[in-house]
């Protein structure tokens, strides 16, 4: 029995060496989701307290955080094996760029929970700001064009 705990041991620490480049790539992507998910549980709360009714922990909810979690753990470890194993000479970085896109909805997500929770005109005014900027970038009215008439 000692035995099998000591090759489940290495094999464990052995995984954990094999995927340390990431780790902080993975701790990031925890950070945000975790604070989404309290000031998210924080402005349900606020938003029940508002409209008189009570509030319930949704374990459901809970476990969609959780699902989330998983996902965004396997999409880094799978862009980093992309990065490291399979183009290793193109540099794509991809595990990077994939966090930075996870840590940026989680962080808009963020703004709207503080922008609900504190109401405070700072939080509701740069949540507009990023809005604009957002859909500058992406040229958001060329999506809601009416098609051209032939």
């Amino acid at each position: 029995m000692e035995n099998i705990f000591r090759y489940g041991a290495g094999a464990v620490m052995g995984a954990g060496a094999f995927f340390a480049p990431i780790s902080g790539l993975i701790v990031c992507a925890v950070v945000f989701i975790g604070i989404d998910f309290i000031t998210g549980v924080a402005a349900s709360i606020k938003r029940a307290r508002r409209l008189g009714r009570r509030w319930a922990f949704e374990s459901e909810r809970a476990w969609n955080t959780v699902a989330k979690l998983s996902f965004v753990m396997a999409g880094i470890v799978l862009a980093w094996l992309i990065d490291s194993l399979i183009l290793p000479h193109l540099n794509l970085r991809l595990a990077n760029l994939f966090t930075g896109f996870v840590c940026g909805v989680e962080f808009w997500s963020y703004l709207e929970n503080a922008a609900e929770i504190s109401e405070h005109p700072v939080f509701r005014k740069l949540k507009r700001y990023m809005k604009s900027k957002f859909d500058k970038e992406l040229d958001y009215d060329a999506f809601n064009e009416p098609p051209a008439e032939k």
